[in-house]
């Protein structure tokens, strides 16, 4: 067993639906979540960009103690989880666009994928694409602006809303029945698209699988917590300490700010 922290970040404050997943599923583990808001969002930016921000997040965790790092972020999984297995000695769980599910489930034969530009034209998005989608009608759309808005505190309003009907209406007229989350920042639209989609869609993201990887590759390397103490948490970023709070309905909770 250890007692040390799992180390989660992400490109701002979307990882924090990973983090939610994890901690309900693993109650008694400690952890640490980096927020990197101020280089938020990754999906816009080149592969060596990315690299370098999960560079650093990564020594940041690591420094602090982690024993396993979740990559919460399907744009830094896709550019760079397979150089950090290389480079750093600790394991490492990824995010992938839920595809594999959504493919499985469709019975219109035709699913839709809202994600970032970075995830979309990925090497790993194209080959999990491929390996499922075969025979399916599969519309990728790139969500421009989406984790801008939640970054800046404007989940629930009109703008967010009138961008989401413009990006689904071309996947609702191809008769989709099942949309992928393909960001984690997605995670936090569910009440909107819930509102804005009819009943029949299945909205799939990644959350709850990956929080079972993180328990199964923690159980591998026999690095689970066995002391039936809740764990403890800790948050950090370089962006905005309200949009975290709002966003997990947090009054109280302590937000480090991070340089």
């Amino acid at each position: 067993m250890s007692t040390k922290p799992i180390g989660i970040f992400d490109s701002g404050a979307g990882g924090l639906s990973i983090w939610k997943e994890i901690s309900e599923l693993l109650p008694y583990e400690s952890t640490l979540y980096i927020s990197d808001a101020k280089y938020a969002p990754y999906g816009t930016k080149g592969k060596k960009a990315i690299l370098k921000r999960s560079i650093i997040n990564t020594e940041i965790l690591l420094n602090k103690g982690a024993k396993i790092v979740v990559v919460a972020c399907n744009t830094a999984t896709t550019n760079a989880i397979s150089f950090l297995r290389e480079k750093y000695d600790v394991p490492f769980i990824g995010i992938e666009p839920a595809i594999k599910p959504a493919a499985l489930n469709t019975k219109t034969n035709c699913i839709g994928i809202l994600a970032t530009q970075g995830t979309l034209s990925s090497a790993l998005f194209h080959e999990t694409s491929q390996l499922y989608t075969k025979d399916l009608n599969v519309i990728e759309q790139v969500g421009n602006g989406i984790v801008e808005l939640i970054e800046a505190g404007a989940l629930f309003s009109i703008e967010m809303e009138q961008l989401l009907k413009s990006y689904l209406s071309p996947m609702l007229d191809a008769n989709m029945d099942c949309l992928v989350l393909g960001c984690t920042h997605y995670h936090f639209l569910k009440p909107i698209l819930e509102k804005i989609l009819p009943k029949n869609i299945k909205i799939i993201d990644s959350g709850p699988a990956v929080a079972k990887q993180t328990k199964a590759i923690l159980q591998k390397h026999n690095l689970l917590v066995e002391s039936p103490k809740k764990g403890e948490h800790a948050f950090y970023t370089n962006g905005s300490k309200e949009v975290i709070s709002s966003l997990m309905n947090w009054d109280k909770a302590t937000i480090h700010k991070l340089d």
